[in-house]
């Protein structure tokens, strides 16, 4: 039996900011956007071409709303890998994404850490040998 992860749930306030930044800033691909009644959605985004979708699920009652940007716990628990890291990086940058560092260059590739705006910390990583650090 063949399995894949195919979405996962990330806890946002509002489904359009939410939008505004999955798909409007990151470049996120909207795959699904269905009325479910009573105010609520079934949002699906996936970087292009990506596998994995986030569902993008408004917090229903005040347990969720408390768990928004929190459900990796503080720690970077989303990971966009990208084949041009600098590409991404310059973008994002120019966009107001805001980088927590300077970017790095690790055994596993190139990276650096962001905060999406819910405060959910993620790795954007060029995995592979590290290239030439261009200026910043």
């Amino acid at each position: 039996m063949k399995q894949r992860i195919a979405h996962f749930s990330l806890l946002v306030d509002e489904y359009d900011r939410a939008l505004a930044f999955y798909r409007d800033t990151l470049g996120f691909t909207l795959l699904e956007d269905t009325d479910l009644g009573g105010g609520k959605r079934w949002v699906r985004v996936a970087p292009p071409g990506g596998e994995t979708a986030l569902l993008i699920a408004r917090a229903a009652d005040e347990a969720q709303r408390t768990a928004i940007g929190r459900q990796g716990g503080g720690r970077v628990w989303l990971f966009l890998y990208t084949n041009d890291f600098w590409r991404d990086y310059a973008r994002y940058r120019s966009l107001g994404v805001e980088f927590e560092e300077a970017p790095r260059e690790e055994a596993y590739g190139t990276v650096a850490v962001f905060r999406d705006p819910y405060g959910n910390r993620w790795d954007l990583l060029e995995p592979g040998c590290p290239r030439q650090t261009q200026a910043k």
